[in-house]
């Protein structure tokens, strides 16, 4: 099957939910942290826009941007209000043009498996919403979490009232929401926040109401380990990823933690865990790379609250990886603008060579060594990469080294 260009890319995307995932050739910036709110967010992204653009990112997650009982964002309470601690609607809408100008595309963190109650119901607990659009009732809530509605579809968010997606009147009312955040906010793709919390179908529905351009689902649980040790087959915890990503009709894309989980444990002198017992990588990038949305870090890994963090001493090594590799890869702010120009500019020239070389989310890939102190691989049969300590470069005259840094390098011809 032939990929279209970037230019039929951009004249079918409007209309076509499933053109971006088809090209695979997406480059995302999470373009925040867990302290951004405390910067003046808005305004700040709206000066790094041209940054953005230049160095290549075809879409920037932004965080949350409605109402919320919490700062960060993830307790949303008002859906209809784009007054955030990260700035007034007025400056989201001016970032949101600009960004409409430098053709990046803005990603809306989708946070609808939990919300924040204005007034008491049921049992005396906050599960109502008087007095705020979408002034939902006690049905709204599930009845694992003090509501009168049905049962959680998924895993409960403690602490906080969980959404009944069970209810029709509940998804008509979020993809009022979701088609308004779409055509007349100005959002072009969603990130689902905490889509363990309920059925995937639900969110297929969301996707198919709202149209758009690109999904990603954080679909998060724990890697297989032994004690505190990374078992070496991850092989059940990409299925699940994998069934959560079906469950969506395939019209979402997910985040690869499977990869990120091994990738981490790899640099550290175990790079043998990056070729599967069938040669291929050992991340859902390696099973359906076409919905594979690779990543180091996050704002939950990473950041402040380091739940789960990339060895730091390691992180060129593992954007030299997702960099040049199938899937989609994802850079961290943080790496990107507050770890140093050297980090900065290293990550534009990977970048570079893969959109110079059209590498894309299908891409082939054969992979040469796997050794504890030694990567290499091939991908797309025009870039070459090595990781690690070992001794290793291509065979062949037409190979140009195109890039390195410390324990990595990467070739094209």
């Amino acid at each position: 099957m032939g990929y279209p260009s970037k230019n039929q890319v951009e004249s079918i995307q409007e209309t076509d939910v499933g053109a971006v995932v088809r090209s695979g050739r997406e480059i995302l910036l999470q373009s925040f942290n867990w302290e951004s709110h405390k910067h003046d967010w808005w305004r700040n992204l709206e000066s790094k826009v041209p940054d953005i653009a230049k160095s290549g990112f075809t879409s920037a997650w932004l965080p949350p941007a409605t109402n919320s009982f919490a700062c960060e964002g993830y307790l949303p309470q008002n859906l209809y209000s784009l007054n955030s601690s990260y700035g007034s609607e007025h400056l989201l809408k001016a970032l949101l043009y600009k960004m409409k100008q430098y053709k990046v595309r803005p990603m809306a963190d989708i946070v609808i498996n939990h919300r924040v109650g204005t007034t008491t119901g049921h049992g005396g607990r906050y599960n109502r919403y008087d007095g705020i659009p979408l002034s939902w009732d006690e049905r709204a809530v599930t009845s694992c979490t003090g509501g009168l509605g049905n049962q959680s579809t998924g895993d409960n968010f403690h602490g906080v009232p969980n959404i009944d997606h069970t209810q029709l009147f509940v998804r008509k009312d979020i993809i009022g929401w979701l088609k308004w955040l779409r055509d007349t906010v100005g959002f072009q793709d969603f990130r689902f926040d905490f889509a363990r919390g309920y059925s995937a179908q639900y969110v297929k529905e969301y996707i198919e109401g709202a149209k758009p351009l690109f999904s990603v689902g954080e679909w998060w649980d724990s890697c297989n380990y032994t004690g505190h040790h990374l078992e070496y087959n991850q092989d059940s915890h990409r299925q699940r990823i994998i069934n959560w990503i079906n469950g969506t009709g395939q019209l979402s894309t997910a985040f690869d933690f499977t990869t990120k989980g091994i990738l981490q444990e790899a640099v550290k002198g175990e790079l043998w865990r990056l070729r599967d017992a069938q040669g291929n990588p050992p991340g859902v990038m390696g099973w359906w790379p076409s919905r594979a949305v690779t990543f180091l870090d996050n704002h939950d890994t990473g950041s402040t609250q380091a739940h789960w963090p990339f060895p730091s001493h390691h992180v060129m090594e593992g954007y030299a990886y997702i960099l040049t590799h199938p899937g989609i890869p994802t850079v961290f702010y943080d790496h990107f603008y507050d770890w140093g120009n050297s980090i900065h500019d290293q990550i534009v020239k990977l970048m570079n060579i893969r959109k110079g070389q059209d590498i894309h989310s299908r891409s082939s890939i054969k992979i040469f060594e796997a050794q504890p102190n030694l990567y290499s691989a091939i991908i797309g049969e025009k870039v070459c990469i090595k990781i690690g300590d070992g001794s290793w470069c291509p065979a062949g005259r037409e190979w140009i080294l195109a890039s390195c840094g410390h324990r990595y390098a990467v070739w094209h011809k």
